[in-house]
């Protein structure tokens, strides 16, 4: 296949453009690098199969293509309430542009949203039934609210003209590539605890997470685009774990010296979040294989050299 991923300069995405190229298929890297880093595709610039286009998705773009994948987003707190408009725009304007790309093509198109369509769920573990609870006025709105409306028109291209798309709802994920100054707990944990500062903490650390690897994500991306599923599937490590005890864990690993410091919670910060990963399961026939310890040390050990 020649596959466009957009926002394939970013975490995800660069994992994504490794997968397709280890499979043999041709992948064109489209990127603004507004939150994306030419550093994570470095190591691609002398593949043939490989193609990098800096440009704004939010406006059009003509290519022939076979599959497009959706990442074009900023995807931590700090850059999307830093860049708003551009994550309001890569969840409209640019998911437009895309399924007309695909449409063109006769492609295959498969969105990446996230857990984040659930908000501060009043079901747990959330399951792809689940509705959500999730505020449209909200500081954290412009990526809720910019993820399921992408959602919605992914669902008009398929229902209305036949489109073959796939939905994928990503929870947290965690590996190499992370931006170290994304604001989500995992990479401010690593970072304090491997420069021996004190450790943040939000709330009472009691709110839960369930961290998934990124090469078992991106198993699972793969095998849901090439899937017959139009409908969302949950992808993540059901392994639900407070934010406290992963800070513990982290700093336990490094040998840290940092004290734990507690701060008011960010507001609409979700209390629970795991993944009810049964329609992966049965129809991907997937399951995450690396372990919370094993993906930590290949994590720390990245962010050492950073």
């Amino acid at each position: 296949m020649k596959v466009l991923i957009a926002g394939g300069s970013g975490f995800i995405g660069s994992h994504l453009c490794d997968y397709f190229l280890g499979k043999g298929d041709e992948v064109v890297c489209v990127d603004s690098l507004i939150t994306g880093s030419k550093k994570n595709i470095e190591h691609l610039k002398d593949n043939q199969k490989f193609k990098f286009i800096k440009h704004d998705i939010s406006e059009p773009l003509d290519l022939e293509i076979d599959a497009v994948l959706h990442f074009a987003s900023p995807a931590s707190p700090v850059y999307y309430l830093k860049y708003p408009f551009d994550t309001l725009k890569a969840g409209s304007y640019a998911t437009h542009n895309l399924l007309d790309l695909a449409k063109k093509n006769n492609a295959l198109f498969l969105l990446a949203s996230t857990s984040e369509v659930y908000g501060d769920p009043l079901e747990h573990p959330q399951n792809e039934s689940y509705w959500g609870n999730v505020s449209s006025t909200g500081p954290r709105s412009v990526y809720d609210e910019a993820k399921r409306y992408a959602e919605a028109v992914t669902m008009a291209y398929h229902n209305y003209h036949g489109l073959k798309t796939r939905i994928v709802r990503i929870f947290n994920t965690y590996g190499e590539r992370m931006m170290p100054d994304d604001g989500r707990a995992m990479p401010n944990f690593i970072n304090q605890a491997l420069k021996h500062q004190d450790i943040t903490v939000y709330g009472d650390g009691s709110q839960t997470r369930s961290f998934c690897y990124v090469s078992d994500l991106v198993r699972g991306i793969y095998q849901l685009l090439i899937s017959d599923e139009s409908m969302p599937v949950n992808l993540g490590n059901p392994n639900e774990m407070t934010l406290k005890d992963l800070a513990f864990y982290i700093k336990d690993i490094v040998g840290s010296e940092g004290k734990f410091v507690y701060q008011d919670l960010p507001e609409d910060d979700p209390k629970l979040r795991c993944p009810n990963i049964t329609r992966a399961q049965n129809i991907l026939d997937w399951t995450p294989v690396v372990g919370i310890e094993a993906g930590l040390k290949k994590t720390i050990d990245y962010f050492k050299y950073l």
